[in-house]
């Protein structure tokens, strides 16, 4: 945005920009970086070992994203370069396309609209294509942070719903706010009638819902993905819907992404899909820029970051 680059001109920075409309290579983002002091990323570039190795300037590593699953952290503390995200500002926005999705798949919007296109009104008549009800079902969340949190307040405010969740500790506001109840993952998939993954990625939750998992959810569960696409197996999932191991599911992030145009998740009943645009409103994407910026800046003078990871 303009606004952006007058801060950083402002700021007495000379900025390089990636302008052609495609991801660069990882030889052609080594090649960009290898001057430069510091690097605000936008998208999903593998921020490696090898590129922090082969960039001997670089101070500061400012991501345009809550999620850092692409950054090599133990590389960057080992290295000296300080790495910043931008939480808390986008949880409202990404936990309401979470709360879209939900109601969406429960009521087979997408599906259907597909049906008015192809001038087949009589498509929402047929009982197949009935709806479910939302308001007091059970809704867990997989890794209740601000954005589960978010979601939760919505689903028990709108639809009276009953919260548990898996995390690594208490959430003792959730708990105290809307009753929510702690529970162990196996707890969580045969309970919810509605799953939705608010977790940071890592190594040890990268496929965590697979074929197996999705067999312990209920038959009548709706699965809903606004994190990121690496948590879930995606021909995994398409067996289990094909197979009614489970009712519906809601991505905003797929596996992989893009996700195909010929993915058969597109043409399935019960099944909403999203461009990953969990933050993409004007106001939310504004203040990550900001707060990038922010970051990026402290780090090229020397000084902590606002939302420093390492």
């Amino acid at each position: 945005m303009d606004f952006g680059m007058e801060r950083l001109h402002k700021a007495g920075i000379d900025v390089t920009v990636w302008e052609e409309d495609r991801n660069l290579t990882p030889e052609e983002l080594v090649a960009h970086c290898q001057k430069v002091d510091g690097l605000l990323n936008v998208g999903m570039n593998q921020l490696n070992r090898e590129l922090m190795a082969a960039c001997p300037n670089l101070k500061v590593i400012s991501l345009h994203s809550v999620g850092y699953d692409h950054v090599d952290l133990e590389a960057a503390k080992e290295l000296g370069i300080k790495v910043g995200n931008t939480p808390g500002v986008l949880t409202n926005a990404t936990a309401d396309t979470a709360f879209l999705l939900i109601q969406s798949v429960a009521r087979n919007a997408f599906y259907l609209n597909h049906q008015i296109l192809e001038d087949n009104w009589k498509a929402s008549q047929e009982i197949e294509n009935f709806g479910i009800e939302l308001r007091g079902k059970t809704l867990g969340i997989f890794g209740l942070g601000s954005i589960g949190f978010a979601l939760a307040k919505r689903c028990k405010a709108v639809f009276d719903m009953e919260i548990i969740y898996h995390n690594r500790g208490n959430n003792e506001e959730a708990e105290k706010l809307l009753g929510a109840r702690r529970v162990e993952l196996e707890e969580l998939l045969a309970e919810s009638d509605v799953i939705s993954i608010h977790a940071n990625l890592t190594t040890e939750n990268t496929g965590i819902f697979n074929d197996e998992v999705f067999q312990q959810m209920k038959q009548s569960a709706i699965f809903i993905n606004t994190a990121r696409g690496g948590f879930h197996n995606e021909l995994d999932l398409i067996l289990a819907l094909q197979k009614k191991h489970i009712w519906g599911a809601g991505l905003d992030v797929t596996n992989p992404e893009p996700m195909h145009a010929d993915n058969p998740l597109l043409t399935m009943p019960h099944v909403c899909v999203l461009p990953h645009i969990g933050s993409a409103t004007l106001e939310t994407r504004t203040a990550m820029l900001d707060l990038a910026i922010d970051n990026l800046i402290a780090g090229l003078n020397g000084k902590p970051l606002k939302t420093e990871l390492i």
